[in-house]
């Protein structure tokens, strides 16, 4: 699930309508296809045009979340004291069959790989991971500097102390922290207020469902934040119930995602390129 030699992996597993969903402007699914296998026979050629970015970013979504579904049917049935010692509390104990990751206690996700390293802007590298992995509650978005995880799990075999180091100062790049409440409802309810406290001042946003909003908090600055969401949502106490959270900034800032758990595109092509370009806009990311 590459996007390089293994690009039609991709394409094969998810569909062609599952990668031009993602797509905000009005596409060739012919055209669409011929790029794909141009790259496969091509992999080291990087995108010339932000139209050849928007495909690329397109299909990385989707690789990103095939991906991420083949780590959970990993942990399907898994039981014991040895998933306790390994992966932590982001895996919870049930029965055998389901799965035992629970989204709403990951407090980090980091994206590493090379469309995630050298995206242009690293808003992009954020929105991607937002809708490939789907956060919920309170999570902190990171990304993998210049791809570099890899080795470093190598050199940790030798040299653990140096691993640590290099991968806190040079590898790590800390995007933000966000805020998804889990629930659904309908455009433009109410999902979630918001009251932040930065640096002595308070702030408050009343987020709306389908909604994205960024809030400027560079890293190194934290917020204070009260989340106190609809009855019909949950980030992280039960549905309606507030929860007190200390949110990191990053070189994204704070991203309050309203969108909703899951995600759901509409099915209509002029409306869903409409709210990707909101998306794209509310996260100052180009599409045109």
């Amino acid at each position: 699930l590459g996007m390089s030699y293994s690009i039609s992996n991709v394409l094969k597993e998810t569909g062609i309508e599952n990668i031009v969903r993602w797509i905000p402007h009005p596409v060739d699914v012919a055209d669409v296809k011929d790029r794909l296998r141009n790259k496969m026979i091509r992999p080291t050629t990087i995108p010339q045009t932000l139209e050849d970015l928007l495909v690329e970013h397109a299909v990385a979504r989707e690789a990103l979340r095939l991906a991420f579904e083949h780590h959970k049917m990993l942990a399907v049935g898994l039981k014991g004291v040895h998933i306790e010692r390994t992966i932590a509390d982001a895996f919870t104990q049930k029965t055998s069959g389901e799965s035992l990751i629970d989204m709403m206690r990951l407090d980090i996700l980091v994206g590493s790989g090379g469309i995630l390293s050298h995206a242009p802007m690293r808003h992009q590298a954020a929105l991607m991971m937002l809708d490939s992995f789907q956060p919920e509650g309170v999570s902190f978005l990171a990304v993998d500097s210049i791809f570099m995880m890899p080795q470093l799990g190598v050199l940790s075999q030798v040299h653990p102390e140096a691993a640590a180091q290099v991968f806190k100062r040079d590898c790590l790049v800390e995007l933000g922290s966000v805020v998804a409440p889990k629930g659904l409802s309908k455009e433009g309810a109410k999902v979630a207020k918001i009251t932040l406290h930065i640096e002595g001042k308070t702030e408050t946003y009343d987020l709306k469902f389908g909604d994205l909003v960024l809030v400027p908090l560079p890293v190194g600055k934290t917020a204070k934040a009260l989340i106190e969401p609809s009855r019909n949502f949950d980030v992280g106490g039960g549905r309606g119930a507030a929860v007190e959270r200390i949110l990191k900034g990053g070189t994204v800032g704070l991203i309050l995602d309203g969108r909703g758990r899951p995600l759901l595109l509409p099915e209509s092509g002029s409306e869903r390129i409409t709210m990707l370009r909101r998306w794209l806009s509310a996260l100052t990311i180009p599409f045109c």
